[in-house]
């Protein structure tokens, strides 16, 4: 039965169904994880919807063949829970099923489990953890450790710096968010991560604007 899904999702899950192995795919598990996630970040990039929706669908199909391929490998299934998490999204808020749900969730557990220090996999935890109602297998107290642990140990992490941010911001933590934010902000265009720049500028605005209406008031 559908369900609401609270960060805003979709569900144009693609097809479940495998792809046929291409030949010699058995040694082929981390290039197709690499390029199972470059479809993923490339889907974040295009404008269009239907282009987008290919990238994904394609990045799925990928990342299921880097699994089969070598079910031991954290990227792998990094790369299928990015593509499966974004399908998830591609609309916007709407329905989803919470079969969806469970298996961009076990992707992204299976990760953790082969690699507890998959970075990558720990930031995509914790915001999901901050940002999912409890019923869901939301916890905010232990996404906001995780995404503190990922800040503290990945001096490049874009992800998690603007999830907890943005996670700080609403609840009135406007002046550390606004750093977090900046930080955020300079990482993603010193290192080329363009997706993320609108994001990261859009809430360094928001924590600004917020921290100054608090000292107004206070004056």
């Amino acid at each position: 039965m559908p369900i609401k899904f609270f960060i805003g999702v979709a569900i144009t899950i693609g097809s479940l169904f495998l792809m046929p192995m291409p030949s010699g795919a058995m040694d082929a598990g981390p290039s197709l994880a690499k390029q199972a996630l470059e479809q993923c970040n490339q889907g974040r990039l295009a404008k269009d919807r239907d282009k987008r929706l290919a990238h994904f669908q394609q990045g799925q199909r990928l990342g299921e063949q880097a699994v089969i391929s070598d079910e031991g490998s954290a990227d792998a299934h990094f790369a299928l829970f990015c593509n499966l998490g974004e399908l998830l999204r591609v609309d916007g808020e709407s329905l989803t099923s919470l079969f969806g749900l469970r298996r961009m969730m076990h992707e992204l557990d299976r990760a953790l489990e082969l690699n507890p220090a998959h970075i990558e996999a720990l930031s995509a935890k914790g915001t999901l953890l901050v940002r999912l109602p409890s019923v869901l297998g939301g916890d905010l107290e232990k996404g906001e450790q995780l995404l503190q642990q990922v800040v503290k140990q990945a001096p490049k992490a874009v992800n998690a710096r603007l999830a907890l941010a943005r996670l700080w911001c609403q609840h009135g933590r406007h002046d550390e968010a606004m750093v977090l934010a900046s930080d955020a902000l300079a990482l993603a265009r010193k290192h080329q991560q363009a997706e993320f720049i609108p994001e990261a500028q859009t809430l360094l605005q928001q924590a600004k604007a917020n921290a100054t209406k608090v000292k107004q008031h206070r004056s």
